[in-house]
């Protein structure tokens, strides 16, 4: 339920926008209900001219104009019940003027209605606002995507202009890229066109970045390719005999072939 206490500042009772929406509806308010009505037709009557009194008749026709109206407020407070009911769940903006006269906006949902000598009150964040001070009533996919184009425009605010975008501005940004990408096209239309354009360029800045400092687009060092001739040199296959083949050693053992066979040459010329 909504809470009864105030908050206090320099030892003085600070008014809530909730407290500056009741009151300024409470008071001044002069409704008269239908005892009010008897105790002025009974006060008419005790001190009433008796030389001229009024006719029974006359009082019948006040009574029945009187009830007219009753049920005439009766009506709209049951309108006004409705119309309070459908908003459970809806976000909303109230309009309240506190007592200086400044207006204040009080966004939120409305969690559940209070209906309470024939008036209205709306509850949002445990607060109580009159149904009069009813300003906006937003859809809750338009007021989700505002808030996200407005948390992506706070966010790109707080960073330095593109130009002076280094090392340290990367997880911001990369933050920023993330909340764009996960925006839908209908969101992504909240956004102002300049600042589309100012995002962009702190994307590019940021690879700019990147690569003056060798890392790749997603932040990560890139590696030194190998040098050339590394490869193939210690590749080598043994046989079950114990000969080693493949790479340089296949040229060494054809040379050994050929001196075999110069060895053969020899011995038989020896014979």
């Amino acid at each position: 339920m909504a809470s009864l206490m105030a908050p206090v500042k320099d030892g003085k009772f600070v008014e809530t926008d909730s407290q500056n929406s009741l009151k300024n509806k409470t008071s001044g308010t002069s409704d008269m209900d239908k005892d009010t009505f008897l105790q002025l037709l009974v006060a008419q009557m005790k001190y009433q001219d008796p030389l001229e009194p009024t006719s029974n008749t006359e009082y019948i026709s006040q009574y029945a104009q009187f009830s007219q109206v009753e049920q005439i407020q009766n009506m709209a407070a049951t309108s006004e019940l409705a119309r309070a009911t459908s908003l459970v769940g809806k976000d909303v903006y109230i309009k309240t003027t506190d007592s200086s006269g400044e207006v204040k906006y009080v966004q939120g949902k409305v969690d559940y209605v209070v209906f309470e000598n024939g008036k209205a009150y709306l509850s949002i964040d445990e607060e109580l606002y009159d149904l009069e001070d009813l300003d906006t009533v937003v859809d809750g996919v338009y007021q989700t995507a505002y808030d996200k184009a407005l948390d992506f425009t706070v966010k790109m605010n707080h960073l330095p202009v593109p130009g002076g975008v280094d090392l340290t501005d990367a997880s911001a940004i990369k933050e920023l890229e993330e909340i764009y990408e996960n925006m839908s096209d209908y969101e992504k239309s909240f956004l102002a066109k300049e600042t589309v354009e100012k995002y962009q360029k702190y994307l590019e800045k940021l690879k700019e970045v990147y690569r003056q400092a060798g890392l790749d687009e997603n932040g990560n060092k890139i590696e030194d390719p190998e040098e050339p001739g590394e490869e193939g040199g210690g590749d080598e296959n043994v046989d079950g005999s114990g000969n080693v083949s493949g790479g340089a050693e296949s040229g060494s053992g054809g040379d050994g072939t050929e001196d075999e066979g110069n060895g053969s040459m020899e011995g038989a010329g020896g014979a």
